[in-house]
């Protein structure tokens, strides 16, 4: 495609407010010292909303977030205390694998093992080791693989969403989010590291993918496995499984990346209004909800960065971030369907997503 430029005044904005206001949120008013873990968000004055809940996920997240900004100053030193927490607050030494919540006096909460948490471990941490190489950090990425190949494998292909404390069955079934940041998280291992069980474990998933989660008729991702009742795709998903799929040699000869690519432009027609990418649509293109979140602005954005002749709608998308999402002292996490701001908190778990749009556009350009 054509250089989208980096010299794009609104992208090096972007780049700018990212690092000189939103990640400093974090190692400053966002972190709680005693605990070592981010809070879960600030209010738009940027204090710690009142501490409920840590998620060994928002901790993995951030985990990465800092790993990917190693060079910088106190980078290292936070991505290391990160990974010390993950395991101090969240490993379970009697079942294994990780709970998904503690309380906020760091004892564990929501005892269950959910995929989403332990893909994003596995993402936070093979990101993490590329960059120090250290023994344990691999040790830990080791084990998160195994007890999702040997705890959340279905006999189809794909993986269960969430398990008990001791790996019961809780009738949870297969669901789309979790199922596509293993994905990300099995791309993350290829990326450095050789792996051929995990190459094989990523292709056998998105053959499960395609043939349990894909409508037929335009491609789309459902976020149930099909002929689920009251099924619904997310035009943000389409636009991150697009990304994800374009960016891998591995996947790109997929049927699943040539139904996603079928999808792009449906869920582009359907669910981009006036910059504004909707939050939930049936099959047939009906909003179900309007709602504007930042981290799908942030999915479309980088991947129309791979769409060739698309330059002068990526430079909409940028400016449409810039004025609608971010502010002087952070971001707008949500605006409702009439473009009002709708949510003023700014969660930790956000950073993430802006982190890999960045590095996604920067990687183009």
């Amino acid at each position: 495609m054509s250089n989208p430029r980096p010299t794009l005044p609104e992208l090096a904005r972007f780049n700018q407010h990212f690092a000189d206001c939103i990640v400093p949120l974090w190692q400053g008013p966002g972190w709680n010292a005693e605990l070592a873990l981010p809070y879960e968000a600030l209010d738009a004055q940027h204090r710690p909303l009142p501490a409920q809940r840590y998620r060994a996920m928002a901790c993995a997240r951030q985990l990465y977030l800092f790993s990917s900004r190693i060079d910088e100053p106190g980078a290292a030193e936070r991505a290391a205390a990160l990974f010390r927490s993950l395991q101090k607050h969240f490993h379970d030494a009697e079942h294994g694998g990780w709970y998904y919540s503690i309380d906020a006096q760091g004892a564990p909460l929501d005892r269950r093992k959910d995929l989403y948490t332990h893909a994003f471990i596995v993402f936070a941490c093979a990101h993490y080791w590329g960059q120090v190489g250290e023994g344990l950090v691999q040790a830990t990425l080791n084990a998160a693989l195994a007890v999702i190949a040997e705890q959340f494998a279905r006999d189809d292909g794909l993986y269960e969403a969430s398990l008990g404390e001791d790996w019961s069955d809780l009738g949870s079934g297969a669901l789309q989010n979790p199922q596509m940041h293993l994905a990300e998280a099995f791309l993350q291992v290829l990326a450095v590291r050789q792996d051929a069980q995990v190459q094989q474990s990523l292709l056998q998933l998105c053959e499960a993918l395609q043939q349990h989660f894909v409508e037929p008729q335009h491609g789309l991702m459902l976020e149930k496995p099909c002929g689920a009742v009251d099924n619904w795709f997310e035009p943000g998903h389409q636009f991150e499984w697009f990304y994800l799929l374009e960016t891998s040699p591995l996947l790109r000869a997929t049927a699943l990346h040539r139904s996603i690519e079928r999808a792009f432009g449906y869920a582009e027609e359907c669910g981009v209004n006036n910059a504004a990418v909707l939050a939930m649509l049936d099959v047939q293109g009906n909003v179900l909800d309007a709602t504007q979140r930042i981290w799908a602005q942030a999915e479309y954005l980088r991947a129309l960065a791979l769409r060739p002749g698309n330059e002068a709608r990526l430079l909409t998308q940028l400016k449409a971030l810039e004025q609608q999402f971010l502010h002087a002292g952070g971001w707008y996490e949500c605006r409702d369907g009439q473009g009002a701001v709708s949510r003023h908190d700014m969660p930790s778990t956000t950073p993430y997503h802006l982190a890999t749009c960045l590095q996604g556009l920067q990687h183009l350009a």
